[in-house]
């Protein structure tokens, strides 16, 4: 999913309008391994994103089994939202406090996007994540105290933009490998070459 065109219009449009001020302040980050691990993965990514979707699903998993529930890898996710739809579902995930329980909703947000994101307005689609939303902990009014949280939006929304600066992110999922782009297939062979070879 290219950001080119998206970026002026949801970034340098609606969110300047908006009136945001960008912070210092940081968002919880989600991540999964040892913060001292050899190899460190940086997706940034969009929850609407189908080949985020499809990473997650067929790479992701493989590689908590082999490479970092043995504490070899550390993965994070960088939340880069294209659009209002995957910025609420941001919000929603920097609401859970726990990180393994953080991860697992990711999990479930990405296995059901095709769900929950294709609701006929924001409203439907705030419905849908409201329902996945309430099987990790988190109850209706702490989901819709997210969804209005304008700080966390606006933390959200300043890692979105300091990532577009420093990385220079033209397409989601954009993968780093100890902050060297990841420019293979999204297969998982291809990924654990790469990984190996560093370690």
């Amino acid at each position: 999913m290219t950001v080119k065109k998206i970026l002026s219009l949801f970034v340098l449009i609606f969110f300047s309008a908006s009136g945001i001020v960008f912070s210092d302040e940081k968002v919880e980050l989600t991540s999964l391994g040892n913060k001292d691990s050899k190899v460190i993965i940086k997706v940034f990514s969009s929850l609407t994103c189908p080949h985020c979707a499809n990473f997650h699903k067929k790479i992701f998993k493989k590689l908590k089994q082999d490479f970092i529930d043995t504490n070899i890898v550390r993965y994070e996710h960088h939340g880069f939202p294209l659009d209002l739809a995957a910025l609420n579902g941001e919000k929603i995930l920097n609401c859970v406090q726990n990180g393994k329980k953080r991860i697992e909703l990711l999990n479930e947000i990405y296995d059901k996007q095709d769900d929950w994101a294709s609701g006929s307005d924001i409203n439907n689609i705030n419905s849908n994540l409201s329902k996945i939303a309430k099987k990790h902990g988190l109850n209706n009014d702490r989901i819709n105290n997210c969804l209005k949280d304008e700080n966390i939006e606006n933390e959200i929304l300043n890692e979105r933009i300091m990532a577009q600066k420093k990385y220079s992110i033209e397409s989601t999922p954009t993968i780093f490998i100890n902050e060297k782009k990841y420019d293979g297939k999204h297969s998982y062979n291809d990924f654990k070459k790469i990984i190996e070879k560093i370690l």
